[in-house]
């Protein structure tokens, strides 16, 4: 996929817990993890919102979009 998800490390900015973030978004631990890991298919911006209010962060921070090559 195309769009990097940098959650990771915006946490490690912020040194904050998966565990942490997930009680101040009000998200499931596994969600959370899903996104993380970059295997979330889609996120609602409430969400989005949510995770940048508490980490203190625009959306570009946390999302990235790399163009692919194709061969």
């Amino acid at each position: 996929m195309s769009i990097i998800v940098n959650l990771d490390v915006m946490m490690a900015k912020r040194k904050m817990s998966l565990n942490e973030l997930s009680e101040k978004v009000d998200l499931t631990l596994s969600n959370l993890s899903i996104l993380k890991t970059g295997k979330a298919k889609a996120i609602r911006f409430s969400t989005l919102e949510a995770i940048c209010k508490v980490l203190d962060c625009q959306p570009g921070d946390i999302l990235e979009y790399k163009r692919t090559v194709k061969k």
